[in-house]
């Protein structure tokens, strides 16, 4: 293996990072909090898309959600509301705060699944308008988040799970990115350490021939508590 093999991922140098999420994963908000945690000590520039839970299993007999009722589509038709009408950077804003301890949990759903915040709230907290809610309801914006969707299965074939994280390196916008599904995280890095778990997803998922890495099973207590979860 030639050193050059390896210049799309050791070079050092500034980074586009995007990301394709389902804002109702707990861990892909765990993610997302590492990203941000990594570009403080990392020369990254992250973007934010949309992916769907709901849609990655369309068409399947089972249901690996426990989802019936379709409450997972209420945050992500509203965060695809929030990317048309105010960009991508309030969609991470929107997303930061969809799980933050914002002091005022929302409505639990029968799969005993973590508290999150009323969207209304997190959108208040993110500085965006409340009427943005009522697309929780709406198909309005359904045709756009497929296409998004489908980008992200694009890049990384169908049923990856989210988050699809794709690197670029804008120094040679020709060369394709690096992607890859996750990395999924119980508990978040800071500083230093979070730049240490970049600079080796970043080493593996760049290796010629990697496919995949696979480690304990995910903490099924993920910590998504603390009002400190980063610039947005």
């Amino acid at each position: 293996m030639t050193a050059d093999a390896f210049r799309g991922t050791l070079r050092p140098g500034h980074r586009t990072v995007d990301v394709w999420f389902d804002p109702s994963c707990p861990y892909t908000w765990l993610t997302a909090r590492w990203l941000r945690e990594a570009a403080q000590v990392r020369l990254l520039e992250t973007r934010w898309h949309l992916m769907s839970l709901t849609l990655l299993n369309e068409g399947r007999d089972d249901d690996p959600e426990g989802d019936p009722e379709g409450y997972l589509m209420v945050p992500v038709r509203i965060g695809t509301a929030v990317r048309h009408h105010h960009g991508q950077k309030a969609l991470g804003r929107f997303h930061a705060s969809l799980w933050a301890d914002l002091g005022s949990p929302g409505e639990r759903d029968g799969n005993a699944r973590k508290w999150i915040n009323d969207p209304a709230l997190a959108l208040a907290h993110a500085g965006l308008p409340a009427e943005l809610a009522a697309a929780s309801s709406s198909t309005a914006y359904d045709e756009e988040l497929r296409a998004s969707h489908a980008e992200a299965m694009r890049l990384l074939g169908p049923r990856p799970g989210t988050p699809v994280v794709a690197i670029g390196d804008p120094a040679e916008p020709h060369r394709p990115p690096l992607t890859f599904f996750g990395p999924v995280i119980s508990r978040v890095p800071k500083g230093e350490d979070a730049g240490r778990l970049w600079d080796g997803t970043l080493l593996v998922a760049g290796t010629p021939g990697f496919h995949e890495l696979k480690g304990r099973p995910a903490d099924p207590d993920p910590d998504v508590t603390g009002r400190d979860f980063g610039p947005v």
